[in-house]
């Protein structure tokens, strides 16, 4: 649950959204120097909210971790976090580069970055200076200033009206979400069936087979259990069903049936229809 140095290091490149004094970074990692809102943006007006869910948490990112000489602990749980400080952007610069738990940035999804929540945690950011109020997927590490709470991808920056100032006072509340129960398996049915016969001598099973199917209508099957073979009517709905058909057989001379319950078989060959 701890990120590698290397993921630490991501954060640090990868999410100074916004930031006047950019932290050093290798020539060739990115293509822009400075960060920028995208040359020809798409309508944004028509994303569809994010439905928060369980997810368990990354791979990446969820380690504790140093920039600049701080040291950063991630939280256990993102249950109760509530906090209120000031929100910034990160956009063109980091699009389609690497996340700090490995994902890729989309500056046209609603995800943020931030310091200390697990990763992923779905928060509601609310802009405090207008009341506007959207669900993040925070996906990311930073912002690295100390006076910033989260940085927030382009699109959310422009649904709660963070891009013309750059930064805007927000509060931050987590949704903690728990997995949900894994769900007991279904209790075994009982199967009912009335038995007539049973015998090592298959012929004989047959025999009674086929006499009892031109006496009545009832499903027939010749089950293998044990070195024997049985002879078996049903299945029956339920208990009852099986107990109307039971005295019916028996006052007709079948008096060894009797009724059983019993998983499906395997049936033996030429087993009934």
């Amino acid at each position: 649950m701890k990120a590698s140095k290397s993921v630490a290091g991501l954060a640090l490149l990868t999410l100074w959204g916004c930031s006047s004094t950019p932290p050093p970074e290798p020539e060739s990692r990115y293509q822009m120097k400075q960060d920028r809102p995208p040359a020809q943006a798409p309508d944004l007006s028509h994303l569809e909210p994010l439905q928060p869910r369980y997810e368990p948490l990354s791979r990446g990112g969820n380690r504790d971790y140093q920039v600049w000489g701080i040291h950063y602990e991630v939280l256990d749980s993102a249950e109760g976090y509530i906090k209120e400080g000031i929100a910034s952007w990160y956009g063109a610069k980091f699009h389609g580069h690497l996340t700090s738990n490995g994902e890729t940035y989309d500056m046209y999804s609603f995800s943020a970055a931030h310091r200390s929540l697990p990763l992923p945690t779905y928060a509601r950011v609310t802009n405090l200076e207008n009341d506007k109020s959207l669900i993040v997927r925070i996906n990311d590490r930073g912002p690295f200033h100390p006076d910033r709470e989260i940085d927030l991808s382009y699109a959310a920056a422009w649904h709660l009206g963070v891009l013309k100032s750059g930064t805007a006072r927000v509060r931050v509340e987590a949704i903690h979400l728990a997995p949900e129960p894994t769900p007991r398996p279904p209790e075994p049915s009982e199967t009912f069936y009335i038995q007539l016969a049973a015998s090592t001598d298959r012929s004989n099973v047959d025999r009674l087979k086929r006499q009892i199917q031109g006496e009545t209508s009832l499903p027939a099957r010749v089950t293998l259990q044990d070195s024997l073979y049985k002879l078996q009517l049903g299945p029956f709905a339920d208990r009852q069903e099986s107990q109307r058909w039971l005295e019916t057989l028996k006052a007709s001379g079948y008096n060894q049936a009797f009724t059983v319950t019993a998983p499906t078989l395997s049936p033996a060959k030429s087993s009934a229809r």
